[in-house]
């Protein structure tokens, strides 16, 4: 019994600050969703499930989920796949197999260069190095050759291509790291014992390399997917109109941002909020789900 309480004690304080600012925010958004609040008003009036209806036929919204699908097709895979590749050259792609290429301290330090800056120092960046002009990073070279230049972030066609790119490029550092991290708790007897049986490095990152960080790549991956469906800073900082143009790179986060804090129609951003939840929610429990498997002991 004592056991118990004193198990308890410490559990308390934890559990009541979740329960206060994590579980009772939900609660307090699912009910906003079901009222027409604008935010100002003291009594919001309860509608119950109209704003669900409205959602329904909202071809903004709608768009705006189809980005995030589309993000998150690609950003996990292309990320992941080079932070792979990356991190397999940087520790186990040397000669014998035994260290990294040369100067692979450096590129470590290069590789994380971009999680030291802020989502809106990256925005911001990177709208200058999109720049339609000859001041842009990557026009200003076409130009110079007497070509046109290519409109990035002008472009509807390329916009969320441009944009996708770009967290790419901010994301694929951090995950270097992770697999590094990861491929140092792989004892080395492994990938010699693969070399005397002959393995080439192609055979030994599939059979060897990858096998074994299949749990880190799990944990990567619905990292990933979250990031893909919500997006928000690097869309609402470096695009035309906080998504455009013509709504050509807007995303859930954003729409639920422009209904709340412009429209001011805070009952729907809500609606809107816990359908994004939902989605996320359903993304990490089906990967999960479908990425288990027994953990393999070293």
């Amino acid at each position: 019994m004592r056991r118990r309480l004193f198990i308890f004690s410490f559990l308390v304080a934890p559990v009541t600050l979740y329960l206060v600012y994590v579980i009772a925010p939900y609660g307090q958004a699912f009910y906003i969703a079901m009222t027409n609040w604008r935010g100002v008003n003291a009594a919001p009036q309860f509608i119950g499930l109209e704003n669900f209806g409205r959602l329904l036929g909202d071809g903004v919204f709608w768009k705006a989920v189809g980005h995030n699908a589309l993000l998150l097709a690609l950003l996990p895979v292309i990320t992941i796949a080079l932070a792979l590749v990356f991190a397999y050259l940087l520790n186990v792609g040397g000669a014998g197999g035994r260290t990294g290429v040369w100067g692979s301290k450096f590129y470590r330090v290069l590789f994380f260069f971009p999680q030291v800056l802020a989502v809106t120092i990256v925005a911001v960046l990177f709208q200058q190095v999109f720049r339609p002009d000859d001041s842009g990073m990557l026009n200003a070279p076409l130009m110079a050759l007497g070509l046109k230049p290519v409109g990035f972030l002008s472009n509807p066609s390329i916009a969320l291509w441009s944009v996708m790119a770009v967290l790419i490029w901010q994301a694929v550092g951090f995950y270097v790291v992770l697999f590094s991290a990861g491929l140092a708790s792989i004892p080395r007897e492994m990938f010699e014992a693969a070399q005397i049986d002959g393995a080439g490095r192609m055979s030994m990152f599939f059979r060897v390399t990858l096998p074994l960080l299949r749990d880190t790549v799990q944990v990567a991956w619905v990292y990933l997917g979250i990031i893909a469906m919500d997006a928000f800073a690097i869309v609402w900082v470096m695009t035309d109109q906080h998504g455009g143009p013509d709504r050509s790179t807007t995303v859930m986060a954003a729409e639920i941002y422009r209904n709340a804090f412009q429209y001011f129609q805070f009952g729907y951003a809500s609606a809107l909020g816990v359908v994004m939840f939902f989605f996320v929610l359903g993304f990490a429990v089906l990967s999960l789900r479908l990425s288990r498997r027994e953990r393999i002991e070293f």
